[in-house]
């Protein structure tokens, strides 16, 4: 059986007033990979690799990482990611469970070179609270520009991706 709510009512019904949906669409809450068995085996020879070397140099710490990283890897690739709903209202973003209003945001960027980067990105006020990427998936970036602007100003000097996102989607990380 079918949950038809959504995660709108669901904060609603916490007692979060999220405001009228302006624009919605569903994405994933990160992007999924297709890995083959080769980028399986030369994720573990470099793994491998690094961890000798961090042994052998007796750097425990960067050993620790390395493996940190593997146990990482391995969780995200066995646990599928969720289709998340993504709704702008007339008082912030919903995104899946959480609610980011207007005016905690200190501006939003569209990177939009398709077929592979659609990404909608949301910076905050307050310096601890990391940017917000979204991805745009099939939605029109214009409109969701239209609905942002009174609301939220917009950083035309990001013109790419975060080296992040771009290490991620390209190492499929």
């Amino acid at each position: 059986m079918e949950n038809t709510h959504s995660p709108q009512d669901h904060l609603e019904s916490a007692g979060i007033d999220v405001g009228e949906s302006r624009l919605s669409w569903q994405t994933w809450e990160y992007p999924p990979h297709e890995r083959s068995r080769s980028w399986f085996i030369v994720a573990s020879v470099v793994g491998a690799g690094l961890l000798v070397y961090a042994i052998a140099t007796g750097n425990f710490m960067f050993a620790i990482i390395i493996l940190m990283m593997g146990i990482i890897l391995l969780i995200s690739t066995l646990r599928h990611p969720n289709r998340v709903h993504v709704h702008i209202t007339d008082l912030g973003i919903v995104f899946g469970d959480q609610f980011f209003d207007f005016e905690g945001m200190k501006d939003f960027s569209i990177i939009y070179n398709p077929p592979e980067v659609k990404m909608l990105y949301v910076d905050f006020q307050r310096l601890w609270q990391p940017l917000l990427t979204i991805d745009l998936h099939d939605i029109d970036p214009n409109a969701v520009r239209e609905q942002l602007l009174p609301y939220v100003f917009e950083n035309l000097e990001r013109e790419e991706e975060t080296l992040t996102d771009m290490v991620r989607r390209m190492y499929k990380l």
